[in-house]
């Protein structure tokens, strides 16, 4: 990446070279005339178990590579403090998610219409998608064939896929489920074989599919290994970033915009540092109010997953990967082949249900891996060495709502981040419901076919109290934080507006996961790239209006 950072002044600058900041790189230098800036907080993503798929469990808690968040005490867990693995690395977390591609269910979006985010229904955003994609399919004779021309790719690894899988989908029709095709197609519910964004039996993040062919351009510059500070705002108008590289402040300055791409947590944060943000929360850390916006941090979703484990009676991945010679013989495998557990994510087997019979729509995610492991609230990552597989399930669209705030003015010091998770009756609701479907699962004749022993606590023993306790005691984060910046009608009632511009100061916009006016049903990093491949669409239209308009941006 290229270095020596000096003051310059660019067209746009990007904060954050995540799964938004590679797309807009590559969007906003594609016409060759604009200058454009990438900063990021970390660095290269040239690395052995950033490329592996299944090295997502060693990025996982690497502190290179991850910003290792941990959340507050969280009241509705029973005060439990939650690990949030966020990526700091070029690629942001799309270089060390599990890889899992979903767009979303299409009600997803036409809620996001509905919260005032005009021009982002499901009709909008599925060409989006479309053009987005490369999908790398298997036809019935096991035949890999591609269809469709976008730089991000979408694989069917089913042919690595441990056979153990094939049990989680005669579960799913035993269910009453329909076991499906690909739910980024026409379906929207069933379970399938996951699709991923691998290509060649390698990871392909965002860095890959956006950043790498942006670089060859001569009006991209990239700097790593640096943090923002803040923005610089005069007068309601952000003209600038400060940032730091090995201990030296710098500045670059734009005539045209800054776009906040760091996440959920640190878009927030960087607000929050500039002066932009809750007018109280600024005030008692001595930050000057620039602007006062008072929902900049608020409305903090994210999925929480419940699983439960058992021990399997024939072999699953533990008897891959549950010993170091077994995950030696895997490696070499890999190495020689690109084949074998380590070309394949964790997650093999997957979709969306509805919770009981009275849904109109799907409301629950499902995973069901050919893996047991346990994963502590600091991070690290155990395989069972026991052949073992789990079952999960998320609620979908849970109503609770959190915040990001920062935790003084120093912007090395970390955010707090408060999920305020099961804070309403409805999520209580579908906390018990999502431990019901795992209980009626577990208990399929192909679950109880495999099964040895079910893991204390035993999910198909316990009663609905139990199961909120359970859930309680035992539900996690599946990492998927979003709305903390959302898109909406007013400052007072969001942070942007639908063309995600902030309210009330010019020439900036957050362009990430931050943006959304809620979850999506499923996995954030496929909506990521699509909000900004079309954030960068309304980007160059407002540049070419105000240009024709005689305006300076």
């Amino acid at each position: 990446m290229a270095q020596n950072p000096t003051s310059e002044n660019y067209d746009y600058i990007i904060v954050g070279a995540g799964s938004a900041g590679c797309v807009l790189a590559n969007k906003l230098t594609e016409c060759g005339r604009h200058k454009v800036l990438l900063i990021e907080a970390g660095n290269s993503d040239s690395r052995f178990w950033i490329k592996v798929p299944l090295g997502y469990g060693k990025t996982f808690n690497d502190p290179q590579v991850n910003w290792r968040y941990s959340a507050a005490k969280d009241p509705g867990l029973n005060n439990r403090e939650a690990y949030w693995p966020r990526g700091r690395v070029i690629g942001g977390s799309s270089s060390i998610n599990a890889m899992a591609y979903l767009r979303g269910l299409p009600n997803d979006f036409d809620d996001w219409e509905r919260a005032g985010a005009t021009g982002w229904n499901w009709d909008a955003v599925r060409q989006t998608y479309e053009n987005l994609e490369t999908h790398c399919e298997r036809d019935a004779c096991g035949q890999q064939f591609t269809r469709g021309s976008g730089p991000v790719w979408v694989s069917d690894v089913s042919d690595q896929m441990h056979p153990f899988s094939d049990h989680f989908l005669t579960a799913a029709d035993e269910m009453d489920w329909p076991v499906a095709q690909n739910l980024n197609g026409a379906e929207a519910e069933g379970l399938m074989r996951l699709r991923s964004t691998v290509k060649n039996a390698r990871r392909w993040s965002a860095a890959d599919a956006f950043l790498r062919p942006a670089q060859k351009r001569p009006n991209l510059r990239v700097i790593s290994g640096a943090l923002v500070e803040q923005v610089l705002v005069t007068e309601r108008r952000a003209h600038g970033v400060r940032y730091v590289v090995g201990g030296q402040k710098f500045t670059a300055t734009t005539m045209g915009e800054v776009i906040l791409s760091a996440g959920s947590v640190n878009s927030p944060q960087v607000l929050q540092l500039s002066g932009i943000g809750p007018a109280r929360l600024l005030k008692t850390h001595g930050v000057e109010v620039k602007h006062d916006l008072p929902e900049v941090g608020q409305g903090l979703q994210d999925h929480l997953g419940i699983s439960h484990y058992f021990h399997a009676n024939v072999p699953t991945l533990n008897n891959k990967l549950g010993t170091w010679f077994a995950q030696m013989r895997s490696g070499a495998r890999y190495l020689l082949t690109r084949k074998g557990p380590l070309s394949v994510p964790v997650n093999q087997v997957g979709g969306f249900v509805r919770s009981d019979s009275t849904c109109t729509k799907p409301d629950l995610q499902i995973y069901c891996n050919p893996m047991s492991y346990v994963t502590d609230a600091k991070g690290q990552t155990g395989v069972d060495p026991t052949a073992g597989f789990l079952l999960c399930a998320q609620p979908c669209r849970p109503t609770s709502r959190g915040q990001i705030a920062i935790s003084s003015a120093n912007p090395t010091d970390t955010p707090d981040i408060q999920p305020n998770s099961l804070a309403t009756d409805h999520d209580c609701e579908m906390a018990v419901k999502a431990c019901r479907v795992l209980q009626q699962l577990a208990q399929t004749p192909a679950i109880k076919a495999v099964t040895k022993t079910r893991l204390t606590p035993d999910v198909t023993t316990m009663s609905g109290d139990e199961m909120l306790q359970n859930f309680r005691e035992r539900a996690g984060t599946i990492f998927h934080p979003t709305s903390t910046c959302r898109m909406g009608t007013t400052g007072q009632n969001s942070v942007l507006d639908a063309r995600l511009r902030v309210h009330g100061v010019a020439g900036l916009r957050v362009v990430d996961a931050s943006a959304f006016p809620n979850v999506t049903s499923g996995n954030t990093n496929a909506p990521v790239m699509m909000l900004a491949a079309r954030a960068a669409q309304l980007i160059l239209e407002d540049a070419k209006n105000q240009a024709q308009q005689g305006g300076a941006r």
